[in-house]
């Protein structure tokens, strides 16, 4: 479909039922969404207040959720209409290929699709009425509310999953850096390469069995015979799981990922999901990267890890619809706090309240970094931290430059050993980032707006002493 038949289309089906025709201001809110624009874009388009074309949205989604959903919004628009396409094809053409019903719970959505024709993996000769069902359960999910672009992540993902079949993916990154988003987006692309789609959140942090006992409930809606263990779900049918808030499974006060008592049998799930042959893919959200999966991504291919950073640039969607005004020093304001989505949103409100939007006065002091509401969030980290962390922590803060690690400081009271294990844990939570000064030289600084949050005087960490 192209965007001049989804636009006919939905004025066709407004119009059935109200009578009215689609406005110009929701057909270019049609065409822009169509087209991946987010609101600020297309009022700037359209030259009208976003306040407006929210508004109209609202009113246009409103108008069509009969045809496509009551879930419905700007995030899942193109997909529900091109997956109606398909289906309006198919029965056309005599076959009906797909059934479904959609029910909102939470925001997001527990999707069921029977799949009449069978699964591109089976044979020939494979009955069409033994196909399986295709469940979509999304209720743990959180509501993706807004999305930034992350195109080159969500092109890797997309890589490893349908052309490399990497079974353990883990995402990992600070808390609320987009994680979820991109995992949501990513199934929203590749929904319909899977027999089932299954989000959990381990933020109760549930015990291996008691989880897996969940997944077999899930799996067993259309799976009649139930299956021994999850690995025989994961080779009979292509499965997608992904697993939030993995964190909560290691303990606070050790290095990064080391398994709460009674946990460790998570470590061994996770190495089976990996090594052994099937056809699905388990995606672990994180904010720290386990021992156990630095060792597998290293050993076995069918493992990969990505550290999700800042948006970078991308991140001026945030100030343009905060209305932040000042663009040229916009710029400045993503790199003094790291692209990161959250803290950025959190410093335009911040901006409105105190400057009425004006970037400028808040950036008159140069590099200082107000952290201001930030700084919970920051606390959420360190507190987590071991010992030997906290004082890796607080040395690499106050160093002016990247620090050659190879060079123990002289009033150190940790061994050289210990320095370099408090390194690689930082680095694994990504408090930590290796710079590379010159060839076969990497240096490694803390990030800037941690250092900022160490060094504050009513920091406890700040009276650790190295």
């Amino acid at each position: 479909m192209n965007v001049e038949d989804v636009v006919e289309w939905a004025n066709n089906s407004i119009f059935d039922k109200t009578g009215e025709n689609l406005t110009p201001l929701q057909e270019a809110i049609l065409t822009g969404v169509w087209q991946r624009q987010k609101y600020p874009q297309i009022a700037k388009d359209f030259n009208c207040s976003q306040s407006h074309v929210k508004k109209e949205a609202a009113k246009l989604w409103e108008k069509l959720r009969e045809e496509l959903g009551e879930d419905l919004n700007k995030f899942n628009f193109r997909s529900k209409v091109e997956k109606k396409h398909r289906v309006d094809q198919a029965s056309q053409s005599g076959h009906c290929l797909l059934q479904f019903d959609n029910v909102n719970i939470g925001g997001q959505f527990i999707q069921t699709i029977k799949d009449l024709q069978p699964r591109s993996r089976s044979t020939p000769d494979t009955p069409q009425n033994n196909a399986p069902e295709r469940i979509i359960d999304l209720t743990d999910a959180p509501e993706l509310i807004d999305y930034y672009d992350r195109a080159s992540e969500e092109s890797t993902l997309k890589q490893w999953i349908l052309e490399a079949h990497t079974r353990l993916i883990t995402i990992y990154g600070l808390s609320e850096i987009g994680k979820s988003a991109i995992a949501l987006k990513l199934i929203e692309e590749i929904q319909t390469q899977f027999d089932y789609i299954i989000w959990k959140s381990l933020n109760n942090t549930p015990t291996l069995s008691t989880l897996q006992t969940e997944l077999k409930q899930t799996f067993s809606q259309s799976q009649p015979t139930p299956l021994p263990t999850i690995l025989e779900y994961f080779r009979t049918s292509r499965c997608l799981v992904i697993l939030d808030d993995v964190q909560n499974l290691f303990q606070i006060g050790e290095l990064a990922g080391q398994y709460l008592p009674g946990y460790e049998d998570y470590s061994k799930f996770f190495k089976q999901t990996a090594t052994s042959s099937h056809q699905s893919c388990l995606i672990l959200l994180s904010w720290e990267k386990s021992q156990e999966i630095a060792q597998l991504e290293a050993e076995n291919r069918a493992t990969q890890t990505l550290h999700l950073k800042g948006l970078g640039e991308k991140a001026r969607e945030i100030f343009k619809e905060k209305g932040l005004t000042h663009e040229e020093k916009w710029s400045d304001l993503i790199t003094l706090y790291q692209g990161h989505p959250s803290w950025l949103n959190i410093i335009a409100s911040t901006i409105l309240e105190l400057f009425d939007g004006n970037v400028s006065p808040f950036l008159a002091e140069g590099n200082n970094i107000y952290l201001g509401d930030i700084e919970p969030l920051l606390e959420t980290h360190l507190e987590r931290l071991s010992e030997s962390e906290k004082k890796v922590s607080h040395w690499l803060a106050h160093q002016n430059e990247p620090v050659d690690i190879s060079q123990k400081p002289t009033d150190s009271q940790l061994s050289q050993s210990e320095i370099w294990q408090a390194i690689q844990s930082l680095a694994r939570r990504g408090l930590v980032e290796k710079v590379q000064k010159e060839a076969r030289s990497s240096r490694f600084q803390i990030n800037p707006v941690f250092k900022e949050y160490i060094k504050s005087p009513s920091n406890p960490i700040n009276k650790k002493q190295l």
